[in-house]
């Protein structure tokens, strides 16, 4: 007898016997059962593909075209013996299992404003209060916005303090802050006096951690007139702190460096955890840094249109994931963006 013979006879046979042990399931798990014995990796019909190889060319499409009828028999069969346990455990469930119509229904969760937002919404009443306007500007930014008009040009080494996002586009990024408003904002309103807020998402390339982003939200503080100092600055910040805070925080101003303000400082607050005297959340220090601010650099008012012999103007940025981690004790930015109710639910 050939191989040809052989072989189809075995296929016969092995579809005679999974169709009679299919004959015999009478629930899910059986099936289950059945069909990796004779439907999986290990399964008789699986072994007469793997075989193939060494059946002669001539007789190989007879016999592999048999063997892929036997699987899809079994595998039809399968399929209709599943769906009949499935209308069978329904028509079960329906005829024994009651619904009790006067039981009262579940109370759906109520949608609420995230944590980011509602500490935005506060930021903002805070600046209105004061007289400041919300400037919005665009979150995909020319190279010269971005970096060159504020007192950053191609090399400069401060372009390394920001890891930047860039497109396919030479020259069209990501903005790595919201300070590129200032200029947009400048450009737009040269000659007249500025004091705005400017919100928005960044975005920057680094690792994800607890204590780190691949974009936040920031707002940016920006004033702009004759005769403005760095005591305006303080006032302002101070006064915001407050606001935001309590009205015993203390509050500190340290001298730091960023290209497009000179001076620059960093705000710190009094630790609200530990009262100043050092704890894990500041670590030991009994403070906490909650921006960057600085008199505007008379180079980059020269690029937004402004004289800076006639004007002078003060610059801020604030963390806003950093503000309500703060706040709140929050361990880790990630929860931010994990859509987690059991977090948001808290806020």
């Amino acid at each position: 007898m050939s191989v040809e013979v052989n072989l189809i006879q075995e296929l016969e046979n092995i579809e005679r016997s999974g169709l009679e042990a299919l004959a015999g399931v009478k629930d899910e798990a059986a099936l289950q059962a059945w069909r990796i014995a004779h439907l999986g990796r290990s399964a008789p019909v699986m072994q007469v593909f793997s075989r193939l190889g060494q059946v002669p060319k001539e007789q190989r499409a007879t016999i592999g075209q048999r063997a892929n009828q036997a699987k899809q028999k079994l595998e039809a069969a399968q399929a209709e013996l599943e769906q009949a346990l499935k209308q069978a455990a329904l028509e079960h469930s329906l005829e024994n299992m009651r619904l009790d119509v006067t039981l009262p229904g579940r109370t759906p969760d109520h949608g609420r404003l995230h944590i980011v937002t509602q500490t935005l919404r506060e930021i903002y009443k805070i600046y209105a209060e004061m007289g400041f306007q919300v400037y919005r500007s665009t979150d995909v930014e020319s190279d010269d916005y971005n970096f060159t008009l504020l007192n950053m040009p191609a090399y400069h080494p401060a372009r390394d303090m920001w890891d930047t996002f860039h497109t396919t586009r030479p020259g069209v990024i990501l903005r790595t802050h919201t300070s590129p408003g200032q200029i947009h904002v400048m450009h737009e309103r040269c000659p007249e006096p500025i004091r705005v807020i400017l919100p928005g998402m960044v975005y920057r390339y680094e690792q994800i951690s607890a204590r780190s982003e691949i974009q936040f939200n920031q707002v940016e503080l920006l004033v702009v007139g004759q005769k403005i100092t760095f005591g305006d600055m303080k006032g302002t910040l101070l006064d915001f702190a407050r606001k935001l805070f309590g009205k015993e925080v203390r509050s500190r101003l340290r001298p730091s460096y960023f290209p497009f303000t000179e001076p620059s400082a960093e705000m710190d607050i009094e630790c609200f955890v530990c009262g100043g005297a050092g704890c894990p959340v500041c670590k030991q220090s009994g403070w906490l840094e909650i921006l960057g601010c600085g008199m505007v650099h008379p180079v980059v008012l020269q690029n937004g249109g402004y004289d800076p012999q006639q004007f002078s103007g003060f610059a801020a940025g604030l963390g806003i994931e950093r503000i309500a981690l703060l706040r709140h004790r929050i361990t880790d930015i990630r929860y931010f963006w994990q859509n987690d109710i059991r977090f948001l639910e808290q806020f």
